[in-house]
């Protein structure tokens, strides 16, 4: 008897042993944050060709609570990735926008023009006992928008590690306004307002250009829509709200799947007495400011058929939070040509276009100039993913650089109608897709990339929208969607996979990396 007990006093004393070494010690190691043993991963970059990615599932699960356990910023991670350090062929000067002599040169007479301009302004104010703010311009040749504009190439708006751009972020957000004034699409529509027509009133969707001292320029968006605050589901999307904060949250996404092709965009308080009232030149500007009862500062468009006070934007009492988008270049230096988006929405309340009814539609566009060959319809799909991504249905035109012809890339310009809705996912945006079943093979592995926890889409929008100064820029909730709706896209290239395989609809567009950073 006393063998056994020994020998189940043993074994009792072996279990606890066990159990104390594989089990508890580890949890009070992860509790205590005592010193643990590491595994510093790698993953070998070779040609992205052999499949770098192809280990991220084609549909993403919908549990989207999961942590990743690793610590650091995933949006540096995110950056330090093969996928976003593909090699370009070497730019040659054709495949740049501008020379840095020619912009230059254009830049000094615009500078010039203004200094004229100005002094018959302020004359012609003090004439009418008018005070206008004098400030001087102090043009740089090394300012982060000429930086931008230099760095704008055949394949994107900037390159990925272009400094010029944050930059660029930072003096949109401080810069000292020098001049107010309607852009020029305000001043076309207040001469051909078409009341036949579904057109939105100028006044509720009012920008303003601003020009910044070392004479940059930014159009300037006020904030029309708090955040919280949903697209009624009666709205058709034609007269929806234009969104400040819609329009920073697209730049970041578009840098975060490695487009670059939204110019910069900064949130920004303004103040509109200071900065718009006091140093605009143009006189109708002028004469839509008023105070309104709570002696707040507002001020509204006019067109022919709206100019009421009721569409006015206010300050609190003078400032007044919206959205800095970096102008490109000028049309009569970097030309561009805006062309009808072959999905186009009928932009009335009853008719309904061609592609809406017919399913084969796509057929009939490949056949067409300049779809039929090239990656213009390539980069149609990606402008697709990009605007179901942020809910925006408003994408009746896209534009492009003459310069880089039938090759060139689509600029993603005027996102202001995207994150209206998070609670709806409007699949037929995504009908360039669903219709054509072709994808660029680096936006596929991209969006593969963002639906893994250590890169999640939310997680790195999160992130990097944090940096902005009105922070934060889009609610849990749109951020949320971003993910499922990031599901929707990578479940209909499976289906299309399934149906047609995977070499008829993933489209080779590059080969290899420049380098193998951890992943």
């Amino acid at each position: 008897m006393r063998r056994d007990r020994l020998l189940v006093a043993v074994t009792l004393v072996t279990l606890l042993a066990a159990d104390i070494h594989f089990v508890l010690l580890p949890r009070l190691k992860t509790w205590y944050h005592l010193p643990r043993e590491s595994c510093a991963c790698r993953v070998t970059n070779g040609s992205l060709e052999n499949g770098g990615a192809t280990t991220i599932p084609w549909t993403t699960s919908q549990n989207f609570t999961v942590v990743s356990t690793e610590r650091g910023s995933k949006l540096e991670r995110l950056f330090r990735h093969p996928l976003y350090n593909i090699r370009l062929p070497e730019l040659v000067p054709d495949e740049r926008l501008l020379q840095e002599e020619e912009l230059m040169n254009y830049c000094k007479r615009k500078v010039s023009r203004w200094e004229r301009m100005k002094k018959f302004y302020i004359e012609a104010a003090a004439a009418s006992n008018i005070t206008i703010l004098d400030h001087p311009v102090t043009f740089d040749p090394e300012a982060s928008w000429l930086q931008f504009h230099l760095g704008i190439n055949r394949y994107a708006l900037y390159s990925r590690d272009d400094s010029s751009v944050d930059r660029l972020l930072r003096d949109m957000q401080t810069a000292t306004v020098i001049s107010a004034d309607f852009t020029q699409d305000e001043k076309a529509l207040k001469g051909a307002c078409d009341c036949s027509q579904v057109v939105k009133p100028s006044g509720l969707h009012l920008k303003l250009a601003l020009k910044l001292q070392d004479f940059g320029k930014a159009m300037f968006k006020p904030m029309r829509q708090k955040r919280h605050e949903e697209t009624p589901e009666n709205f058709f999307y034609f007269v929806d709200f234009q969104r400040h904060n819609a329009e920073i949250a697209a730049f970041h996404l578009d840098r975060v799947l490695d487009f670059r092709r939204v110019p910069p965009v900064a949130g920004r308080f303004i103040n509109v007495t200071g900065e718009i009232l006091y140093i605009t030149h143009n006189e109708e500007l002028r004469s839509v400011f008023f105070n309104s009862p709570a002696n707040n500062t507002c001020f509204f468009a006019k067109c022919l058929y709206v100019c009421k006070s009721e569409y006015a934007v206010c300050g609190h009492p003078d400032l007044l939070e919206g959205s800095m988008s970096a102008y490109l270049p000028g049309l009569s230096i970097a030309p561009r040509i805006s062309i009808p988006n072959p999905w186009i929405r009928a932009y009335s309340f009853t008719g309904r276009e061609e592609w809406e009814v017919n399913p084969l539609y796509c057929d009939n566009v490949k056949k067409l100039y300049p779809y039929n060959s090239g990656n213009r319809l390539l980069n149609i799909i990606d402008m697709a993913i990009f605007d179901f991504l942020t809910g925006n249905m408003d994408r009746h035109h896209y534009e492009i650089f003459t310069k880089f012809g039938d090759d060139g890339f689509l600029l993603h310009l005027d996102n202001a109608r995207g994150f209206g809705r998070h609670s709806d996912d409007e699949m037929s945006i995504l009908a360039p897709l669903t219709q054509c079943c072709m994808i660029k093979r680096s936006t596929l592995f991209r969006l593969k990339l963002l639906a893994k926890s250590e890169y999640r889409l939310s997680d790195v929008m999160r992130e990097s929208l944090s940096r902005d100064p009105l922070s934060p820029v889009l609610t849990e909730d749109h951020l949320q969607a971003l993910d499922r709706r990031l599901g929707h896209v990578l479940r209909t290239v499976g289906k299309c996979v399934k149906k047609l395989g995977e070499p008829q609809v993933v489209i080779r567009d590059f080969v290899e990396s420049s380098r193998s950073p951890n992943s």
